[in-house]
């Protein structure tokens, strides 16, 4: 059984189904006189989801943060290319944009640890903010003109 020939592979670990992913040929707008009225050359990506196996739950809720107006309400992610006057090369250029989408999800945000300010840095601060308020209060009326 070749499995490979049915998957998209995202990084080294991680691939997904292409049945996942559907895709269709749109007219594109803009410029390009003929070619753009009459020939379906931009491509809409549709990846779903639900019911996904290799993709672990933190990583969908990631890549629904990241999704933003691009995730519909059934929970696709579209993605559009249009740039190109080849329906292949937009094709490649919509499963890049995707692959890249699912690659920043599956990066782990480092935990953040709080730390304290030390106690030179918060002498530093205060005698920055006493400095700054001897400058301030130079700038008053001078006592003895008038």
């Amino acid at each position: 059984m070749n499995s490979d020939a049915n998957r998209f592979s995202i990084t080294a670990r991680v691939s997904i189904a292409l049945a996942d992913v559907e895709w269709s040929a749109i007219r594109a707008s803009g410029p390009g006189g003929q070619n753009v009225n009459k020939v379906a050359s931009a491509v809409q990506l549709r990846y779903r989801l639900e019911g996904i196996d290799p993709l672990p739950e933190d990583v969908l809720e990631r890549l629904r943060v990241l999704a933003g107006s691009r995730l519909t309400k059934a929970g696709e992610i579209l993605v559009d290319a249009r740039e190109y006057r080849t329906q292949e090369a937009n094709l490649e250029a919509a499963m890049a944009r995707l692959r890249n989408l699912i690659e920043q999800a599956l990066h782990r945000p480092k935990p953040r640890r709080a730390t304290k300010p030390t106690k030179g840095s918060q002498e530093r601060r205060i005698a920055g903010k006493k400095q700054r308020g001897t400058v301030k209060g130079m700038r008053g009326r001078v006592k003895g003109e008038g």
